[in-house]
């Protein structure tokens, strides 16, 4: 077990290992009467095992099953949260548990800091991607029409337990998403990383189908139980990036946009694909695109440019996305976060390991840099 500290102004933990599902309930403060899971329906098994630990401290569990991955980050999933905490009468004292892949736990996070002007959030994110990157951090968010996590708040969690067990029979696709934003850890602070993937891509992805195609259930498939150690190792290295980031520039004043490597093309491409493309995927072609872009303006080699698109292609990662759609895709990278009035900011690698700011590159670039990763 591994414990990562978040120095920010509320301290917290980050606790990587197998077997926490006792330690969740226990986790939750002394104050509590009542705790909202926030959960999506494939994870009611799980909701019910830590209700029953809840209600073994004395507390009342309380439930909000909502729509899995990015349907149920909506201003209307936000306010079916805030109508079951009204009902239940929740205070200042009560907590909020996110229970799921990064969705809900931005979700969760965001029904946290808005309740009553901010209570007590625990995140148990149960996917790779929710463990390495939404679950930790502080940021909380839903998707509007208008752009991805353009509404949110900064609010940091009382703990996070990220049990790498639940990652043995994670879907191949979930795994493979999350995978991506591991290896930014790498491409931005700790190359490491990069090697570590690199030595065991084959392994990491591998899995083995469960029982007959006849049977219920035939679909699950497990890892190789060798792989789940070097997972443990990637998640543990990626959140000591996101935590020494954080712990500098805890509202993304400015070097926390070194997280956000790959996102401004990938969150365009989210929003153009109407969510339909996991993160994890828009992200690995956003880094191939920012990889780019640092070629076009002398920052970063062939060679390094060409490390980025073995590493994600041997996950099984896309590195290219359709021709003929700049236009759709250069208005939202204009909605992007880090836009400042009509400036377009990207983070591009000045070196593999040194992120750093981009400010308004000449759209023939941004062109160029696209033609680069188009089929």
């Amino acid at each position: 077990m591994t414990e990562i500290a978040f120095n920010t102004a509320r301290p917290y933990t980050v606790t990587v290992g197998a077997g926490l599902d006792g330690a969740v309930a226990a986790a939750v403060p002394e104050r509590a009467r009542k705790v909202l899971i926030v959960y999506s329906a494939p994870l009611t098994a799980r909701a019910d095992v830590l209700s029953t630990a809840i209600e073994a401290r004395g507390m009342t569990p309380v439930r909000a099953e909502v729509p899995d991955a990015e349907e149920g980050k909506t201003a209307e999933v936000l306010a079916f949260c805030w109508q079951v905490l009204g009902k239940s009468d929740f205070t200042r004292s009560d907590v909020v548990i996110g229970l799921g892949g990064g969705a809900v736990t931005d979700l969760a996070g965001l029904v946290a800091a808005t309740w009553l002007r901010g209570i007590d959030v625990i995140q148990v994110p149960t996917t790779l991607l929710g463990m390495v990157d939404a679950a930790v951090g502080g940021k909380t968010g839903i998707n509007t029409t208008e752009g991805k996590n353009l509404v949110g708040a900064f609010h940091e969690p009382v703990s996070v337990w990220c049990d790498t067990d639940r990652l043995a029979t994670l879907p191949r696709h979930d795994l493979v998403a999350g995978l991506a934003e591991v290896v930014k850890g790498g491409f931005i602070a700790d190359t490491e990383i990069l090697d570590i993937v690199e030595a065991n891509a084959s392994l990491l992805t591998a899995t083995t189908q469960t029982g007959s195609r006849r049977e219920p259930g035939a679909d699950a498939r497990t890892l190789d139980p060798e792989a789940l150690p070097v997972l443990a190792e990637l998640v543990a290295r990626k959140v000591a990036v996101k935590a020494a980031v954080v712990g500098a520039d805890l509202k993304e004043s400015f070097h926390r946009e070194i997280l956000n490597y790959g996102h401004t093309f990938a969150h365009a491409i989210e929003y153009t694909e109407r969510y339909q493309w996991r993160h994890g995927a828009a992200v690995s072609v956003g880094m191939v695109y920012a990889a780019e872009l640092a070629r076009l303006v002398g920052k970063l080699s062939d060679a390094d440019v060409d490390r980025h698109r073995s590493i994600l292609e041997s996950l099984g990662l896309p590195t290219t996305y359709a021709s003929g759609r700049w236009d759709a895709l250069y208005t939202a990278m204009k909605r992007d976060k880090k836009t400042r009035g009509d400036v377009l900011r990207f983070v591009v690698l000045h070196g593999i390991g040194n992120p750093q700011r981009l400010e308004g590159p000449d759209p023939t670039l941004l062109v160029a840099a696209y033609d680069a990763v188009s089929r």
